[in-house]
């Protein structure tokens, strides 16, 4: 399966991934109040996604990434980081991966062709599902924080 030998690569330059990932983090005005979390923090979300994206693609159930996304959205969100920051995070998590396989890749048979294209399509519908679940706890933690404000000052 050739969308599983890329995977692999992924997963071997997960260090390389990682590193590159936090240099666009720190570089762009759109997740700047990504710095606010620890870089610890950031480093080890960035390392995991790369290093188990064999897993997140084809083990991991959409419950998966429904729990992990909306706790992620959830923590975020308690933290005090803007959604639009923590969107872009997501955007450039999978914005400096489409750059890593480009740089890769080279293209030599319609067969690893489609292996290719068959990858991008699964890598984006885990992407998509994550930013959804993300929102959609970033949304339900902003609701809670909303009700006890209002709770402690009524």
């Amino acid at each position: 399966m050739i969308a599983l030998k890329l995977v692999r690569l992924i997963e071997q330059h997960s260090e390389e991934l990682a590193q590159s990932l936090i240099q666009k983090i720190e570089n762009s005005a759109k997740s700047s109040e990504l710095k606010k979390i620890p870089r610890r923090e950031i480093e080890s979300r960035a390392y995991e996604i790369y290093t188990h994206m064999s897993e997140w693609l084809l083990n991991k159930t959409e419950w998966d990434i429904e729990r992990t996304y909306l706790e992620l959205g959830k923590h975020r969100c308690r933290q005090g980081i803007a959604f639009n920051h923590v969107f872009w995070g997501i955007l450039l998590t999978k914005e400096n991966l489409w750059d890593f396989l480009q740089r890769e890749l080279v293209e030599e048979t319609a067969m690893e062709l489609r292996g290719e294209i068959e990858l991008l399509r699964i890598l984006d519908q885990f992407f998509d599902r994550a930013l959804y679940y993300l929102s959609v706890g970033y949304w339900q933690a902003h609701q809670e924080i909303m009700h006890e404000h209002a709770v402690t000052h009524a």
